[in-house]
């Protein structure tokens, strides 16, 4: 939608892109830079323990910040500068024209411009976080001069604004670009939301358990921190300061908070949530002369715009495509449907959102850290939660809207109507949660809250059906059952527990397998299908890399149910325990025993034979390290008994085929995993995919991945006397 078309508006807009590029695009390096950046650099110590994992110690938290993101930098810049390239719209400069919609998704909710207004009024304790980041980053690029950015070449401090929470895909990844694309070009009606979101992400989904004393062995309180995420995704880092900071867990690349991780006195698991934290609201759209306003009860109110030029790589260099933004009250103009606009309201609070994600790391039990709740600046996790003083508990959600409960909230509302707007937040002691239930262990798979502690868990009708929409999943049913059935814990048995091999859904799928080989004519039963169905009777349901049982029934889930989905209407949306209950009813039994029989065909043809182990199909590739990894079956790989958490897997090991490949490799599922105990002092214990290291043939690249694949963890050095007994080496920023 072009705008600029008068000279004078053209000028105008080129001034401004220009002027606000002067903040975007490098700056040089000036004398002053580099001298505060190498008086920072003496301040922060790194020591590098013997798995690659930097603990980086400082005065003041932010000179840690400004030696965790060296150390980021130095683990993988790519991922660091790849993360800003998105957050902060600028994705099409690298990418071209296919990443213009990404680009004005990303400027319709935060631009840069209202990033560097809100740093410029943050408190003086986030500015120095924010400035540490910026000069960590920077003073790395400096003393790096061959590393070359694709883009950035300086990095801002109000960078980590527009990139405050620490989820693998934020609110706005749910706003379809295509949507976007559909509106601002052609005013076609589209989906509002991203095809198959919800089946998808549910798919990766996260774990995280909390044990209470009354099941521990030592009578201390335990946590599963497991979260499934695109592998390589986050790092393993601790963080030291005299200032109370001390730290440990997983931080996502380019941010200056540990995510996912502990102290000494508490620790905390994210899941990504489906509590209902955004919506869309339907606008009645009046045009009065040149102008556009929007119905709002009586009034007709003005609809608010706003230019924005989207630059785009090309072959010839780079070029603009410039759009008219809209917003009304409820926030920007995502799509149509029905002639009318459609707005979408979500948290937009990115001080509040990186505030919280930093404070927590500093809570030292149970009632500071729901304090720091109270910021409401988490709008897309759950939260597991365990302290040393015994307190295990879970919070569904955190920025929770009011609405009026006689609205269907999972759909568009009418904007028109002012009883449909937001009547505020819900404070943190509304929202769903549980603390010290009776039961004593708390689970959250991205599934219902109303199964988190068995019996004990929160009452579904207390609470207002927006609070909670999340549908059961597999995974949740398989955590109910290994928690319940287990008396007494450890962290050995609470590792075990995450890794329980169970395969959930094959308790409904293959037993309608099964059933429907006794009524297909005996004459149609080949020797071959007949022997696999027998595999698949004495199969215990367990993965395993040994297992053929476990390949048979992967391969027919995954063909029976694309078949069932091929039936279902276009808009028609599934999760884990309804696409089962589809694929049953909406396949027949000659159809499900057929599709068995295409699988050893399948299978005969790819690997020389049906009777093939999961652990030869499914596997651990590590070859390059970059951000889009390639895969080769000619070259070393390891084998993986897990599988994608679709099946119930607790251990999540998403793969495919890729080009040129027939065997399957991972690249989504277990990342940054951990256990903890929190006694008078913390034990914890963990693994990351692969290593550390990004960078092919340093020792630290794949050092992990034995022990990745087969569920086994390395300790965790939390206390300087354990740090100390295995130091690869110690220097400060800019001595390597």
């Amino acid at each position: 939608m072009n705008y600029a078309q008068s000279p004078f508006l053209r000028f105008v807009l080129v001034f401004l892109t220009a002027l606000l590029s002067s903040e975007l695009q490098a700056q040089p390096f000036t004398k002053a830079d580099i001298a505060r950046w190498q008086q920072q650099a003496r301040q922060v110590t790194i020591t590098r323990d013997t798995w690659g994992v930097p603990h980086i110690y400082g005065k003041t938290d932010a000179n840690v910040v400004f030696g965790l993101l060296y150390t980021q930098c130095e683990d993988d810049f790519a991922r660091v500068e790849e993360n800003y390239i998105t957050s902060t719209g600028r994705l099409a400069e690298v990418e071209g024209e296919s990443a213009i919609y990404h680009d004005l998704r990303a400027r319709l909710f935060l631009d840069t411009t209202q990033a560097i207004a809100i740093y410029k009024k943050s408190p003086l304790w986030m500015k120095q976080l924010l400035d540490a980041f910026a000069d960590g980053t920077n003073y790395y690029l400096y003393t790096h001069p061959a590393v070359k950015p694709r883009l950035l070449t300086r990095f801002q401090p109000w960078m980590p604004l527009m990139f405050s929470e620490g989820s693998i895909g934020g609110n706005i990844s749910v706003v379809s670009t295509e949507r976007l694309k559909a509106f601002y070009e052609q005013r076609k009606s589209t989906s509002w939301i991203n095809n198959g979101d919800h089946y998808e992400r549910e798919s990766i989904g996260s774990n995280g358990f909390a044990i209470a004393p009354a099941k521990s062995a030592t009578k201390n309180a335990l946590l599963l921190i497991n979260p499934h995420t695109s592998f390589y995704f986050r790092s393993e880092v601790h963080m030291i300061s005299q200032a109370g900071l001390n730290t440990y867990g997983a931080v996502t690349w380019g941010q200056f908070f540990i995510y996912q991780g502990f102290n000494e006195n508490c620790g905390w698991m994210h899941t990504t949530s489906y509590a209902d934290s955004m919506d869309e609201y339907l606008e009645t759209i009046e045009k009065k002369g040149n102008a556009l306003f929007y119905k709002h009860g009586n009034d007709l109110k003005p609809v608010r715009t706003q230019q924005v030029r989207i630059p785009y790589k090309t072959v010839s260099g780079m070029q603009y495509k410039d759009f008219t933004m809209y917003f009304t009250q409820h926030g920007p103009i995502a799509g149509e449907k029905d002639g009318k606009w459609i707005a979408i309201d979500m948290m937009n609070t990115p001080l509040n959102a990186l505030s919280q994600s930093y404070l927590r790391t500093k809570a030292t039990g149970y009632d500071s850290f729901k304090e720091v709740m109270k910021l409401n600046g988490n709008a897309s996790n759950n939260t597991i939660f365990a302290d040393k003083n015994g307190t295990i508990a879970y919070w569904h959600g955190n920025f929770m809207p009011k609405r009026d409960p006689k609205f269907d909230w999972d759909q568009p509302v009418d904007g028109s109507n002012p009883e449909t707007d937001w009547k505020g937040l819900h404070p943190v002691d509304e929202i769903v949660q549980v603390r010290n239930p009776a039961s004593g262990w708390i689970q959250n798979c991205n599934a219902t809250p109303f199964t988190v502690s068995g019996s004990s868990s929160p009452d579904k009708s207390k609470y207002p059906a927006y609070m909670a929409p999340d549908a059961q999943n597999y995974r949740g049913i398989n955590a109910a059952r290994v928690l319940s059935q287990k008396s007494i814990f450890t962290l050995d048995t609470l590792i075990a527990a995450a890794d329980d091999p169970h395969l959930a859904a094959f308790d409904e799928l293959l037993p309608a397998l099964l059933s429907a080989y006794q009524t297909v004519d005996a004459a149609t039963q080949s020797k071959d299908l007949s022997e696999a169905i027998g595999i698949l009777k004495a199969w215990d349901k367990s993965y395993g890399v040994t297992s053929i049982g476990q390949t048979l029934a992967i391969f027919w889930g995954e063909k029976i149910q694309k078949l069932a989905r091929s039936r279902a209407a276009g808009d028609q949306r599934f999760d884990n325990l309804s696409l089962t209950a589809y694929t049953i009813s909406n396949t027949t039994p000659q159809e499900k025993v057929k599709a068995l029989a295409e699988v050893l065909t399948d299978l005969t043809r790819d690997f020389g034979t049906w009777k093939t182990p999961w652990g030869d199909i499914n596997r651990f590739q590590r070859l390059t390290g970059k951000i889009q990894e390639t895969y080769d079956d000619r070259q070393p790989s390891v084998a993986v008994g897990f599988t994608s958490s679709a099946w119930g897997s607790l251990a999540a090991f998403a793969a495919k085929t890729y080009p040129g490949t027939k065997k399957r490799y991972g690249s989504v599922g277990n990342s940054f995993v951990a256990v903890v105990e929190f006694g008078p002092k913390v034990k914890a214990r963990s693994v990351v995919t692969g290593g550390q290291s990004s960078k092919p043939g340093d020792k630290h690249f794949t050092d992990q991945a034995p022990m990745y694949c087969e569920g086994k963890f390395k300790d965790v050095l939390f206390y300087a006397e354990d740090i100390q007994k295995h130091v690869e080496k110690t220097y400060h920023p800019g001595d390597n």
